[in-house]
């Protein structure tokens, strides 16, 4: 690409409009058209797909085109610190917003069997397995981005936009899988972590970059021929404080996610208490009526025809007493009444 003068005016108006370009933007509407519908498909059976799901995979889709299409994109051919910024929308941005959407359990809710089985086939195998093995993740999000951007491989790649696209998407692909298991809600079907391991990773994760930024800020000369010093210098300090940023905003989606799963662990405990209970014959506290049996384990085993405490307090709230979920009382055997004849 030509470099471009900084300009108000071209940071407004400079968008790409190259066949790659115009691809990436027919791939993002293709795929917030299946979102959307889906997200409608489900409304339309009377289940509600929460809203900021909807609002944080869209977001992730604006943040792919801005990193691609926009005049980020564009100044990238003249300024590094546009370059860093592209960086950053691609695997910092974008990838955690797009993993916070739940695209891939919004697949399984609305689509037909056949899909969820193939889909289902892809998360299960082995190849899936090795792709998002904490080992190859971390080599393709932070192995990668060393590679790039302290050898020679940036020059070349600014050279020949073919390969400089392709070096996006292996960023975007690198910072899909990395961010995925760490705040996404859809299952990682082989390798789940903990909360506290998945804070611990966004700790972990912090370093590289730093280092990263560090290396960029004290080079001795451009990171690639079309770009000055100075502007070398200005991206790598842009990377450096964007570190801290992305780590302390990736925990705010994790330590919420923590906070819900307790909440519904909670809930369900709750719900199981109250089921036992309810087997168990007892009624709520408060609400008894005056003449209920005492809540003890006899209270199940009263006589035949004498109501229960819980079909007591059933009758009292309902007006009936329904068919018995708890094990049914077997009728009292009939007492043999003859008088014993005396032995002869």
């Amino acid at each position: 690409m030509k470099p471009i003068t900084w300009s108000v005016h071209g940071a407004l108006t400079q968008w790409q409009h190259g066949p790659f370009a115009l691809a990436v933007v027919a791939a993002l509407i293709a795929v917030a058209y299946w979102y959307l519908r889906a997200d409608w498909r489900l409304a339309a059976r009377g289940r509600r797909w929460p809203s900021q799901r909807t609002a944080a995979f869209l977001a992730g889709l604006v943040a792919v085109d801005l990193a691609l299409q926009s005049p980020v994109a564009t100044f990238t051919a003249g300024y590094f610190e546009a370059h860093v910024v592209q960086h950053l929308l691609l695997m910092v941005v974008a990838p955690p917003l797009l993993a916070l959407g739940a695209p891939s359990t919004l697949l399984l809710q609305t689509s037909s069997r056949r899909v969820k089985s193939s889909w289902l086939s892809v998360l299960r195998s082995k190849p899936f397995a090795a792709l998002t093995f904490p080992l190859t993740v971390w080599s393709l999000y932070f192995g990668v981005m060393f590679a790039f951007f302290l050898s020679s491989l940036i020059n070349r790649a600014m050279h020949d936009m073919a390969l400089m696209d392709a070096w996006n998407l292996l960023f975007l692909l690198g910072g899909t899988l990395y961010w995925w298991p760490l705040v996404g809600l859809d299952p990682v079907v082989h390798w789940r972590m903990s909360h506290g391991a998945r804070m611990v990773t966004v700790l972990l994760g912090a370093p590289p970059e730093v280092i990263l930024g560090l290396a960029l800020l004290s080079a001795g000369q451009p990171v690639a021929s079309m770009y000055t010093l100075a502007s070398t210098h200005a991206g790598g300090g842009l990377l450096w404080i964007s570190t801290e940023f992305s780590t302390a905003l990736g925990f705010i989606p994790i330590f919420w996610q923590w906070m819900r799963s307790d909440e519904r662990a909670a809930a369900r405990a709750d719900a199981r208490s109250d089921r036992q209970d309810e087997l168990a014959g007892l009624a709520p506290e408060g609400e008894a009526s005056a003449g209920s049996m005492p809540v003890t384990g006899a209270a199940m085993a009263t006589a035949a025809g004498e109501p229960t405490a819980w079909e007591a307090y059933w009758r009292m709230r309902t007006g009936r007493v329904p068919a018995r979920t708890a094990p049914s009382r077997r009728p009292a055997p009939a007492v043999d009444r003859t008088p014993a004849r005396p032995d002869t």
